[in-house]
């Protein structure tokens, strides 16, 4: 029979590791008497584990919710899984950042020198992006309130901020109107936090911004859950940011021929698709939410390029070389805007 502290580790983790546990199972698992179990785990009560006993022919016990956090035991992958997660939670923007580190900080002591140099073999770093405003944070109260109102299918009453169009966020309260929605999905994309909702008052699906919402306090009536279009939510979201209105797909596409090798092109053709042509010759099928922004794109290959198409690319190709040209010139001139290059809403927020 295993020493008592030992045995009491063994029957946490067997708690833990499924919801019900007939007592026989548990004695035979552990190679003790059912009575034996019976003591064990009044020693786990007295530490604060909230175990509970239910009746029937397998009676047994189960590790319920309590009303403190107890010690909590984690074998190996488990520990490292969370070591993994803490450095990640470390860089979402959250707002838990540094809870989130000073968990890990208290993981890591635990934890034995074999698991510490598997954790320590990955390190990550957060590289802010080289601009001249942080990347927006999110108040962990504020997910929460949306999480809740997610699971909770509650109508949802916020105030959003307007953003500046230089790009300055205002985070004063907004002079509209609260907006009122059915939330669905709370999303990361690009290290941001969005809110996926119906909008009542606009009839269509519209991404909010989390950093952005003020929540008002208490939520509306529930509500019967929409069918997102696709039923696939990580699509949904990519096409609304690229413009192509829930589509998986850009809504700029074109095609081109560039004297390049396409191993040089495909290491930075994003989710364009490279056929090679030749040694230094290859086929670029690429997307972006504007013709300009395509073209633009395309034109950061060091290379000679051959519209193979649509018309529109070649249109946005001819303007921008009017807009280099006038730019490169001491007076420039205003550059009139094509016909066909209407401008197509680009990945931004409602």
């Amino acid at each position: 029979m295993p020493k008592t502290s030992a045995r009491l580790l063994s029957l946490l983790s067997l708690l833990q590791a499924r919801r019900d546990w007939p007592g026989a199972l548990l004695a035979e698992r552990l190679d003790v008497s059912p009575r034996t179990v019976r003591r064990d785990v009044d020693r786990l009560r007295e530490l604060g584990y909230p175990i509970v006993a239910f009746k029937g022919p397998d009676g047994g016990y189960r590790l319920d919710a309590g009303t403190e956090l107890p010690p909590l035991l984690f074998d190996d992958e488990q520990a490292v899984a969370l070591a993994i997660a803490l450095q990640i939670a470390t860089t979402t923007g959250a707002g838990i950042e540094e809870a989130a580190m000073r968990a890990l900080t208290t993981v890591r002591q635990v934890m034995p020198a074999r698991l510490r140099r598997r954790i320590d073999l990955l390190q990550v770093t957060a590289v802010e992006r080289p601009t001249s405003r942080p990347d927006p944070q999110v108040e962990s109260g504020v997910l929460m309130t949306l999480s809740a109102a997610v699971h909770a299918r509650e109508v949802l009453r916020f105030d959003y901020a307007p953003a500046s169009p230089l790009g300055v966020d205002d985070h004063e309260p907004a002079a509209t109107p609260p907006r009122r929605v059915q939330p669905h999905h709370l999303v990361t994309w690009g290290g941001r936090w969005y809110l996926l909702a119906w909008d009542l008052d606009r009839a269509d699906w519209r991404t909010f911004r989390a950093d952005r919402v003020t929540p008002r306090i208490p939520t509306g009536p529930r509500f019967t859950r929409r069918e997102l279009p696709g039923d696939d939510v990580a699509a949904f979201v990519a096409g609304k940011f690229r413009g192509s209105d829930g589509s998986d797909d850009w809504p700029c596409r074109g095609e081109v021929i560039l004297d390049l090798p396409a191993a040089a092109v495909s290491r930075h053709s994003r989710d364009g698709i490279v056929e090679e042509l030749g040694p230094n010759r290859c086929r670029l099928i690429l997307g972006s939410w504007s013709w300009p922004a395509l073209a633009a794109a395309i034109g950061t290959f060091d290379a000679d390029i051959e519209v193979v198409g649509p018309p529109e690319l070649t249109d946005a190709f001819a303007y921008l070389a009017r807009r280099y040209a006038s730019a490169a010139t001491a007076t420039p001139q205003p550059i009139q805007w094509a016909t066909r290059l209407s401008s197509t809403t680009g990945p931004w927020s409602s």
